[in-house]
């Protein structure tokens, strides 16, 4: 076994991340492969994994340069620096959510190092990677999270309920944007017994909004515009468009008591879906979530991390919300991974070995340059 390819998992080491990018379960399924993996001690604490479990599991614990030392590929949730990585083979491959755009010197420290990055949110939304798709796995927790954590800010109940003393009515949910975490927000509030409306600015996902048992609301004045871009991805509305839906969701957003916001757009600011005059048109107690805090933001004034009060309404969101949810989001992580290298695995060079349409999309650096067209763009 002193041949076969190492597979070493480091500690992560942002600020707030608690996933780890390996499990008991894809540590036992590398090592089946006929891979030998190597994690940093610690690793998975914050996932409420013991060391003990990944030695049970057929994995080598040691410090970060011992696990690193000779290792063809570095697995992680958020890309290590390239400076922990000195002692990995050249060439070696690093496989997690490198935040491409957000981190470039990163991707550029990586080519210079000599080690080939692929960036893993850059898998393609194609049916056969979708058990690879990390963004898919971490939005449908962040959806349900946003859900949960809204429910807990807000000051009183979801369902609607009969009692002796009284009805209480069913708080009303609005969810913006309707892709992965959207729809799993819609499903959580509905199943906490509220009332669900939701907006897109595709218009395909009014079936879906449907089928979940919620309300779509969509400006239908103006036609022609689908704001779905290539691969599945929002793009962003025309000005025509956008007054529209303005107007439309100002009307709308007033009468609601939870807003759920989830718009992303790979590589840019976040849209902004709500401004500050939208906010003081909502019932005092009301509670926003800004799903994409991090990014910018879709709320004006939304903070990471912080609960911040404007005209008595809540506004929270995380800067990183599946951390929050560390055990879970790390077996999907972790399984992503493997499903990735596993369908690649080459039993007779005992490796993985990308094809084009995946590698070439997921690949940052090789050869030690930087070579993924939508870097060099």
């Amino acid at each position: 076994m002193a041949d076969s390819l190492k597979i070493a998992v480091l500690r992560e080491r942002a600020d707030g991340e608690t996933r780890v990018a390996l499990t008991p379960e894809t540590a036992k399924k590398f090592t089946a492969l006929g891979a030998s993996v190597a994690v940093e001690s610690g690793a998975g604490l914050s996932a409420s994994i013991a060391d003990a479990d990944y030695a049970a599991a057929g994995a080598h614990i040691g410090d970060a340069a011992s696990v690193v030392a000779g290792a063809d590929i570095v697995l992680g949730v958020q890309g290590p620096d390239a400076a922990l990585l000195s002692g990995a083979k050249p060439g070696a491959w690093i496989a997690a959510g490198l935040d491409p755009f957000g981190q470039r010197a990163r991707a550029d420290a990586y080519a210079a190092a000599g080690l080939e990055a692929l960036a893993m949110e850059f898998m393609p939304r194609i049916t056969r990677a979708q058990s690879m798709d990390i963004l898919s796995s971490q939005s449908n927790l962040a959806g349900y999270k946003a859900v949960i954590d809204a429910a807990g800010t807000y000051g009183r109940a979801f369902p609607m309920m009969m009692t002796a003393a009284g009805t209480i009515s069913a708080a009303k949910a609005f969810i913006m944007g309707v892709g992965v975490a959207g729809l799993q927000a819609i499903a959580t509030a509905r199943r906490l017994g509220a009332q669900v409306s939701a907006t897109d600015v595709r218009s395909a996902t009014k079936e879906q909004i449907l089928s979940l048992g919620a309300k779509p609301i969509f400006v239908e004045s103006v036609a022609g515009i689908e704001g779905e871009g290539a691969g599945g991805y929002a793009t962003e509305m025309s000005p025509e468009y956008q007054a529209a839906q303005a107007e439309l969701v100002s009307s709308h957003i007033a009468k609601q008591d939870i807003v759920i916001t989830t718009a992303l757009i790979p590589g840019r600011a976040a849209p902004r879906l709500i401004t500050d005059a939208q906010i003081a048109t909502m019932k005092a107690g009301s509670v926003i979530f800004d799903l994409a805090v991090a990014q910018g933001g879709n709320v004006e004034g939304s903070v990471p991390d912080q609960i911040v009060e404007r005209h008595g309404v809540k506004i929270m969101g995380y800067s990183n919300t599946p951390a929050h949810l560390a055990a879970d989001a790390s077996a999907l992580f972790a399984r992503n991974l493997y499903n990735f290298l596993s369908a690649f695995w080459d039993k007779e060079q005992g490796k993985p070995v990308l094809d084009e349409e995946i590698g070439n999309a997921i690949r940052l650096t090789q050869g030690g340059k930087v070579v993924n067209p939508r870097l060099l763009g």
